[in-house]
């Protein structure tokens, strides 16, 4: 049968559409899965009535992460987020005998990291969650994996900021998502009045860009991420005033949780795991593959 001229037209462009569509989630798929599938451990027991036994028994696990950082936590084509903070997620499940497919993520902005977790909504919160004394007090922290810095983020044509002691004399609006660490670390440098705070990064960005604020802070990976898919609308500033350590909420006294989560972490370096991680998610960005930071006590 032939095809009128029209509809050889429509043959065509839907063929180009399914090959870019297979092409993007073929891509999407690299992304979450380069340095993802770390082996799956076979036969591994657990002491009976701790987390590991339950949720090796159960055969997945809820993970809370974030949906709007690139390199760390972003929402892929597939629904599924992709990043190093998921391939962490992966190499920890895959500890317990858990495979990636598996995985249950909730998407969990800063502000409700401590709620997700007591309200056992997920069984650990992996979403570049620093450790500090006051979220000790509502959880437990196991880790960390990564060293991060607050620094900040601005258009690409601005001169005028510096670093943090330049945003009062610059009169800067700055931007940061609520119940983060780097919000409340800027108060020392901007005027109360001068903070806008959303509830997920994205929505910073796009105050930047449409200059609703001057800058945008928070760690300096996860302003990486952000512009590095900016199209060259924006730049880090490149002076971190902060060490932020990324560990992984657990429910608070769950010790032998934290001690399981800092083995397999231990071990991911060994076996190749944690550099695969990285290399192919934050890595692409970032460069060269981090030191895993010594692992703190266990609470």
């Amino acid at each position: 049968m032939r095809l009128s001229h029209l509809a050889r037209t429509g043959v065509i462009a839907a063929a180009v559409a399914l090959t870019a569509t297979l092409a993007a989630c073929g891509e999407q798929a690299s992304l979450g899965s380069s340095g993802s599938a770390p082996s799956v451990a076979q036969g591994a027991t657990f002491e009976a009535g701790t987390t590991m036994a339950k949720l090796q028994s159960a055969g997945t696990i809820r993970v809370g992460t974030k949906f709007d950082q690139p390199l760390f936590g972003l929402k892929g084509l597939d629904g599924n987020p992709v990043g190093f903070d998921v391939e962490i997620a992966k190499i920890v499940a895959a500890k317990l005998g858990i495979p990636a497919d598996k995985i249950t993520y909730t998407e969990t902005p800063s502000k409700i990291r401590e709620d997700v977790i007591t309200n056992d909504q997920v069984d650990m919160v992996v979403a570049t969650y620093t450790i500090n004394d006051a979220r000790k007090q509502k959880i437990s922290f196991a880790g960390p994996y990564y060293v991060a810095g607050q620094d900040l983020m601005v258009k690409a044509d601005n001169t005028t900021i510096t670093g943090p002691d330049s945003l009062k004399t610059a009169k800067a609006r700055v931007c940061s998502v609520s119940g983060s660490t780097p919000a409340k670390t800027i108060e020392k440098y901007v005027d109360a009045g001068n903070i806008v705070l959303f509830d997920v990064y994205s929505k910073c960005a796009d105050a930047l860009r449409n200059g609703q604020v001057e800058a945008v802070t928070t760690d300096n990976v996860i302003l990486s991420g952000l512009v590095d898919s900016s199209q060259g609308a924006f730049k880090l500033v490149g002076k971190t005033f902060t060490k932020e350590p990324y560990g992984i909420g657990i429910k608070k006294g769950d010790t032998k949780f934290c001690e399981f989560i800092d083995t397999a972490l231990k071990d991911s370096v060994t076996d190749g795991s944690y550099a695969a991680a990285w290399t192919g998610s934050a890595g692409k960005v970032q460069g060269a593959v981090p030191a895993l930071p010594p692992a703190d006590p266990c609470s």
